[in-house]
């Protein structure tokens, strides 16, 4: 039986750079408006509460990275194992990995909601949290953590769409669900004055939302990607090569977001000042990687589809395709936020230092972005094709051993920002050029066999 629907994307066909375009621009959009979730937080709770509560939002995001971090690196493993079965015209294997995927992502959501609410003071007391930011900040993630589940059915669920070639209707319900956050947290900050609980219950409704409409169109699909409920039970191979692909990325993710705490934790001793400047800093640098960001995972459903229908051929000419429009992208981004960043600043707070931080972390670390663009799309291609082992080594090589070796040098050095801010691009420049090194010989291999 055929398993391409209409709003699926068979990309094992047609014009690579059309097809890698077309589908990033609405997960570029979508991740646009996610990102909105918690920046809408950051504005409202700078200008309506105080720049305590922006550092406090700010400062536990490192946190909550490493939370989806961890369950994205698993989606991506589900998303190349359904989407190397839907290359490969495969309709039971799609119909398992899916059930299979949801039976995890389940038993996962309560996990992650007990661990989470129970780790958190522990978490906030070693990041070394400011006394006049850490009550603040456990009221904002204890709300979050009761209402993770959330963001992860929608995360995955969007996974599963992505890799049958569907990044439309991800992005209609991100869209919905950020413009629910965003009027909620202005009714419940400005209007109930609820303050930093406030945009923690706005954003948990608004990702609550999301899931049940991403679950209602999984349930009503006519594809081999349909939810079932007398199908929903775990497959041991499916489950065992979704783990296979996705955990060694889950690990990669998570290790790295939570290395951010360590930066967070030299920043954090710099006073709340430059902890608001670089909250502000990290909102609008997650803007600068969504091209970057939207164009490897294109190249991830792009490369597992092709390999899945060995096209082995059109691998590496997308590879090279996604690397270069993630530059050009990333590079037209870069120059309006070089030009206003202190305009881009004012808008999270509008306190002299606050912005003098936040604009000296913007202009310093923005021109560096092109080499993310490098690590970001082959490690991808690499996932793609099944291989999330090599990416996870050399990424925690870099993003956690090397930065944090960088970081404990700088810190005994000297007494500046500057250099513990550079510590990210040290980093990126260490990654991509490993990670390049092991593509190239990867994929010689390939083209040989």
């Amino acid at each position: 039986m055929e398993i391409q629907k209409k709003k699926d994307t068979d990309m094992t066909e047609g014009v690579i750079w059309k097809q890698l375009l077309w589908f990033a621009l609405p997960l570029m959009v979508g991740n646009v408006f996610q990102q909105f979730y918690n920046t809408v937080d950051s504005i409202v709770v700078g200008n309506f509460v105080g720049k305590e509560a922006l550092a406090a939002v700010g400062s536990v995001g490192s946190i909550i990275n490493s939370v989806i971090g961890f369950f994205g690196g698993l989606a991506t493993g589900a998303s190349v194992v359904i989407a190397q079965s839907y290359g490969a015209k495969n309709d039971g294997k799609v119909s398992i990995a899916v059930h299979t995927t949801f039976c995890m992502t389940l038993v996962l959501c309560v996990v992650f909601t007990i661990v989470g609410i129970s780790a958190t003071p522990f978490l906030l007391r070693f990041m070394s949290m400011p006394d006049d930011v850490i009550g603040e900040a456990t009221k904002y993630l204890m709300i979050y953590f009761s209402g993770v589940s959330g963001l992860m059915i929608y995360n995955m669920g969007s996974g599963v769409l992505r890799a049958v070639g569907d990044s439309k209707r991800p992005l209609y319900f991100l869209v919905f669900s950020a413009c629910v956050n965003t009027v909620l947290d202005l009714v419940f900050v400005v209007k109930f004055h609820w303050g930093i609980a406030g945009v923690a219950w706005a954003t948990v409704i608004a990702q609550g939302l999301s899931a049940v409409l991403i679950l209602v169109v999984l349930f009503r699909e006519n594809g081999a990607y349909r939810l079932v409920l007398s199908k929903m039970k775990t497959d041991r191979g499916a489950l065992q090569e979704i783990v296979r692909i996705g955990f060694p990325s889950a690990v990669q993710q998570t290790v790295t977001a939570f290395s951010n705490v360590f930066v967070q934790s030299y920043i954090n001793s710099f006073g709340s000042n430059a902890m608001a400047g670089w909250s502000a800093y990290g909102k609008i640098d997650q803007f600068m990687m969504l091209p970057m960001q939207s164009v490897a995972l294109a190249a991830t459903t792009f490369v597992g589809q092709n390999h899945g229908a060995r096209r082995e051929d059109r691998v590496k000419k997308g590879t090279r395709t996604a690397l270069g429009l993630s530059m050009v992208i990333s590079i037209a981004v870069m120059i309006p936020i070089l030009s206003f960043a202190p305009v881009m600043v004012k808008l999270f707070n509008s306190h002299s230092e606050v912005v003098r931080y936040g604009s000296l972390f913007l202009r310093l670390l923005s021109p560096f972005y092109v080499l993310c663009c490098v690590n970001q799309i082959l490690a991808s291609t690499l996932r793609g094709l099944g291989d999330s082992k090599a990416p996870m080594i050399i990424m925690l090589g870099s993003f956690v051993v090397f930065r944090q070796i960088y970081l404990m040098i700088v810190s005994h050095l000297t007494s500046s920002v500057i250099p513990v801010a550079m510590g990210y691009p040290m980093g990126w420049l260490v990654c991509s050029l490993c990670i390049a090194i092991y593509y190239r010989k990867k994929i010689g291999k390939l083209m040989n066999t």
